[in-house]
């Protein structure tokens, strides 16, 4: 029970941020979870991805299907810390 009381509370703020932000920006979230044969083993824990939604998909991403990260992780980490 503790461990969803901190994930809420880290949700809450991660999606407040990215509202405030990012101007309310679509945003897609997955939640990665372990292939239903393994279950019940250890080895693989469940992760939550949240993904902006902020430019629009051209030749490249749609032909691929790969996204280009047009950002640096350090500088995304530094805005949304601000």
């Amino acid at each position: 029970m503790e461990d969803s009381k901190q994930l809420a509370k880290v949700l809450k703020t991660t999606l407040f941020k990215l509202y405030s932000k990012l101007n309310d920006a679509d945003y897609n979230y997955v939640i990665h979870t372990a292939p239903v044969r393994d279950e019940q083993e250890d080895y693989y824990h469940w992760g939550l991805q949240i993904t902006p939604r902020l430019t629009i998909p051209a030749g490249f991403e749609m032909g691929s299907g790969i996204y280009i990260n047009t950002s640096f992780p350090e500088e995304t980490a530094q805005f949304l810390k601000e």
